[in-house]
């Protein structure tokens, strides 16, 4: 049984690559960066989550080691048990007032804090709406819950009220709509405006995950309900991108809410808390985006230029304002050829492909970060170039 096991599972493995969707890991021997060392080739890096170029900060490198001697290593320890330190609960009440919430919960990871979400808020009697697009741990954390499911075609308002009328006509004590706040394979935002109208009209509460936006977005880069300027309920987030690019999650929202997930967020009570060094580094990262206009601006600026070049090359761009800019390519072999071939003239991105995206909407999708300078930006326009007429894109 178990070699025909170990061979079911070579088949599929064997499936995927000649279908053209195994992912390959390249390893990096630098920090991360607007440049990268991989495979002692140096590159650059238009693949990573590090808008504001925060994860190789030398304030939040000293942050983490300083913390390392008075706090100690890890915590050995959930919580509730003896895992909570005094800098968690700095953070989380930080993270709170700069999301503009009474309280924050943090998570290892964002993956954790929508895992632990919704089962505790909701039940049988409850409905949950959500985007047709929305993250894998929005996905999972649902399915965790007991709550009805709905479902509504991206960014679609229409069809969001139907599901809202139904869910009324089907009884529902309490509904929530669940969506990102950047739909982050194709940098298009949520539109919160009208959701929170239709919010109001139906007495639901919204949820917006806003892993690709915290941090940057709005005019204090307190995310996308920053950006246009409306309200929502609970927010989840990460410290993994944006904000220092290494690892741990949250949820901010109303006190009640916070409290009751303390008790009962299977995530948060069964896994260790977040290392003294990371929170520290978490602490200074928020310091940082509260003065950081000028990194705002450079990302910003960086992005426009980046979209105004692959146009002028005459690459297919998914419109958008955000620093996620794809180049659609349709299929995931080109998108995988693309890549390889980048990488060769010393840029380094990643092809998108199923199950990411749906079939046939293969890209490479190029993020923009505060640390790219415009050399940089200019050398990668011109691989691109290169590599987009040896491949008849452009």
């Amino acid at each position: 049984m178990a070699d025909a096991f170990l061979s079911h599972i070579t088949d599929t493995l064997t499936q995927i690559e000649a279908e053209g969707l195994y992912k390959r890991e390249r390893m990096i021997t630098s920090p991360q960066g607007g440049e990268i060392t991989v495979g002692g080739k140096q590159v650059i890096n238009l693949c990573a989550n590090n808008y504001l170029g925060l994860a190789d900060h030398p304030a939040l490198i000293d942050a983490a080691k300083d913390a390392m001697e008075p706090k100690g290593f890890g915590m050995a320890s959930v919580r509730f048990i003896c895992g909570t330190q005094d800098i968690h609960r700095e953070l989380e009440q930080k993270l709170a007032k700069f999301l503009n919430k009474d309280d924050s919960i943090l998570f290892a990871a964002c993956f954790d804090a929508n895992g632990g979400l919704f089962e505790p808020l909701l039940g049988p009697e409850d409905a949950i709406i959500s985007d047709s697009l929305n993250h894998a741990s929005i996905i999972d954390g649902v399915r965790l819950c007991k709550a009805k499911r709905y479902r509504y075609l991206n960014n679609d308002m229409n069809d969001l009220e139907a599901w809202l009328k139904q869910a009324r006509e089907d009884g529902a004590r309490h509904i929530m709509i669940a969506t990102d706040g950047v739909f982050s394979m194709d940098g298009y935002l949520a539109n919160l405006p009208k959701i929170r109208e239709l919010a109001d009209k139906y007495d639901a509460i919204v949820m917006v995950d806003d892993c690709h936006a915290t941090g940057f977005m709005g005019p204090h880069g307190a995310g996308t309900p920053d950006h246009f300027g409306v309200d929502v309920e609970i927010l989840t987030g990460t410290l993994g991108k944006a904000l220092g690019g290494a690892i741990g999650g949250y949820i901010a929202g109303p006190q009640p809410v916070i409290d009751l997930l303390r008790q009962r967020a299977r995530p948060y009570l069964f896994s260790n808390s977040l290392p003294p060094s990371i929170v520290a580094a978490g602490l200074e990262a928020i310091r940082l985006v509260e003065e950081g206009d000028m990194l705002r601006a450079q990302l910003f600026g960086n992005a426009k230029y980046w979209r105004t070049g692959l146009e002028e090359l005459g690459f297919d761009l998914l419109p958008g304002e955000h620093p996620i800019i794809p180049v659609m390519l349709g299929e995931a072999t080109l998108a995988q050829e693309m890549a390889t071939k980048l990488f060769d003239e010393g840029v380094y991105v990643s092809g998108f492909f199923f199950p990411v995206v749906p079939r046939g909407q293969a890209r490479i999708r190029t993020q923009m970060n505060a640390a790219l300078t415009r050399d940089e930006l200019d050398r990668a326009l011109a691989a691109f170039g290169k590599v987009g007429k040896e491949l008849g894109v452009i």
